[in-house]
């Protein structure tokens, strides 16, 4: 096993209309004034741009993310993303009864050096980490949905 491989997948529930949803999180530049984790997000060309986040962990991690799929209709976001993480990373949103489910899929090898060599030790804390990160993202795109 390559202890520097990640498969995520979390499923948020929200109390908005799916379109409402797809739309805040298609504006990845606006990621930061409502994910706290999400430091900067700089935008390089017309569809590839410049992320920074940090979660709970003292360490930044810094992606280049490039547009892969945008498709509205189907609810589809996904990235192919470069740098400290190499992979990808997709939101798929749908009905869900009166609001919307927003599935988020993310498939990484980590490049970041620390990390590299703290693989297996560190696993299951950087598994915590990013999973703190989610549910934080979760709670301000709640918030933002609700206008607060």
């Amino acid at each position: 096993m390559d202890w520097s491989h990640y498969r995520f997948r979390t499923v948020w529930q929200l109390p908005a209309d799916p379109a409402a949803v797809f739309a805040v999180l298609e504006r990845a530049e606006d990621y930061p004034r409502w994910w706290p984790q999400i430091r900067e997000v700089t935008a390089v060309a017309d569809r590839t741009g410049t992320a920074r986040f940090r979660s709970f962990l003292p360490y930044e991690l810094v992606v280049t993310a490039s547009e892969r799929r945008r498709d509205p209709t189907a609810g589809v976001l996904e990235v192919e993303m470069s740098g400290d993480l190499d992979g990808w990373a997709r939101w798929t949103i749908g009905p869900y009864g009166d609001g919307t489910r927003a599935l988020y899929e993310q498939e990484v090898e980590v490049r970041k050096p620390l990390m590299r060599r703290l693989a297996l030790p560190g696993r299951p804390v950087f598994r915590a980490n990013h999973a703190v990160m989610m549910r934080s993202g979760r709670r301000g795109l709640a918030a933002v949905l609700n206008g607060v």
